[in-house]
């Protein structure tokens, strides 16, 4: 019986480990308890920090309170895990949340929990039905990263020369996610009838579906190929680099990829000041334009010229190889978009690109964006929020767009539906206004789009 105390150790500790994880009651008692803590917490503040006059003082006021916030946050994010990684991923965005929270999450993009390696290790062989020594002939045992759903090693086949990566799932996740994400779709009904005027829930609904196909890799690698496919056929140069799949290493909990060489973007400044290069000179600033022209022009071509996009290009999933190039990991997020909204967004497109304010009024509501009555509010600034909503450029002056706080544009007009097909657009959008925001490039998306959404219509 000796030979199985070690078998009998692993299952303890794994049921230590997650014993607290498979208790969907237990999970959104603590959700609740943490989201109540903090939303309580700004409200009271608001009331608090209305009574100071001062405007100088406010700002250290609001400082000290978004890194409360933060900190409490980030807490929630790491010992709960599951969705509310992602969750710290969309609002850890340096245009959109206090720069307190994006410094605080912006390390859960590729710095999250990590499985430990012999509990991995059982999820690889029986995915594989062999032992990892028959397989690989070296598997590094540290992560080269882990995520909410999986985490990824640098290993090498037996009989090969190149490096691969191999992702694994983490056991149990899909239970943990759907617990998490209907906590939270629970939580944006509230918020959207009583702070924020926005659907929230039907992003919340395609966030789910999104995320349900996560759990299945031969959907990702089949994705991984696609995309691979149209952006090396329709480009003389693929704008981005696109990891190639090994197709004989895939499971429903496992994929093997080719392994790429490269540093994260989230590093790019240390990876600058390291080669003795001025960060705000020109060498630095031609570069990052490099990059986020080559990201911006890969998601124009797969959103309005084929509708199937990667839909997930936060910063942990963006690597910087050799030259500036781009290359784009992690197709689990994926979006096929219909035909109706590719076109109609087309001209969404071309309406922001040219100005044209009543052209974003009709294509708001041709996708099916439903504002309140356009005669109360004016036509300005239903331009502006679509330029908000799906432009990456910044207004003059400003650095943080705050669509929350009491003036915002969306409190103002407020956005009572808005089709759940079209979020993963939205959030392409979003991350890539951060992106820029981050390495200090201001520009537009709408208008790097426009030769490809004329190009849509044409077709259409």
């Amino acid at each position: 019986m000796s030979f199985l105390l070690p078998q009998l150790d692993l299952i303890n500790n794994l049921r230590d480990t997650l014993s607290f994880q498979f208790r969907p009651l237990q999970r959104s008692f603590h959700f609740w308890t943490r989201a109540i803590d903090i939303y309580a917490g700004y409200k009271v503040f608001q009331v608090r920090v209305s009574f100071e006059k001062d405007v100088k003082k406010q700002e250290a006021m609001w400082e000290k309170q978004h890194q409360v916030a933060a900190d409490k946050i980030y807490d929630m994010c790491t010992q709960l895990g599951g969705f509310f990684l992602k969750v710290a991923q969309i609002i850890g965005k340096p245009d959109l949340a206090p720069a307190a929270w994006v410094k605080r999450l912006v390390t859960l993009c590729d710095q999250s929990p990590a499985t430990p390696y012999q509990t991995l290790k059982i999820v690889l062989e029986n995915e594989l039905g062999q032992d990892i020594v028959d397989v690989f002939e070296r598997f590094d045992l540290e992560p080269l990263g882990s995520a909410s759903i999986a985490q990824v090693h640098r290993a090498r086949l037996r009989g090969d020369k190149d490096d691969v990566v191999v992702k694994v799932q983490h056991p149990g996740v899909q239970d943990i996610m759907m617990t998490d994400i209907h906590n939270l779709q629970a939580f944006a009904l509230y918020m959207q009838k009583t702070d924020i005027k926005f659907d929230l829930f039907s992003i919340t609904k395609e966030m789910e579906t999104q995320i349900g196909y996560e759990f299945d890799f031969r959907r990702e690698a089949d994705s991984m190929q696609r995309i691979r496919k149209f952006l090396y056929e329709n480009n003389k140069r693929s704008p981005i680099l696109v990891p190639r799949v090994i197709r004989d290493m895939v499971t429903r909990k496992v994929l093997v990829m080719e392994y790429m060489d490269g540093v994260s973007i989230m590093k790019l400044g240390d990876e600058i000041a390291k080669r003795g290069i001025n960060p705000n000179g020109k060498i630095a600033t031609a570069a990052k334009q490099k990059i986020l022209k080559s990201l911006t022009q890969a998601c124009g071509q797969m959103i309005l010229k084929s509708g199937f996009f990667h839909a997930d290009p936060h910063p942990g999933n963006i690597l910087i190889c050799k030259g500036s190039e781009v290359a784009l990991l992690d197709y689990g997020q994926v979006k096929d978009l219909p035909e109706k909204l590719r076109i109609g967004y087309a001209n969404l497109v071309l309406a922001i690109a040219d100005g044209d304010t009543l052209r974003v009024i009709e294509s708001f509501r041709e996708l099916g964006i439903d504002t309140s009555s356009t005669c109360e509010i004016h036509q300005e600034d239903m331009f502006k929020l679509a330029q908000q909503m799906f432009d990456t450029k910044m207004p003059p002056g400003e650095s943080v767009l705050q669509p929350f706080s009491d003036d915002s544009l969306i409190k103002k007009i407020g956005v009572q539906a808005f089709p759940e097909e079209l979020f993963s657009v939205l959030r392409t959008v979003q991350l890539l206004r951060g992106l820029s925001v981050g390495l200090g490039i201001n520009y537009s998306c709408a208008q790097q789009w426009k030769p490809f959404a004329k190009e849509a219509l044409n077709q259409g």
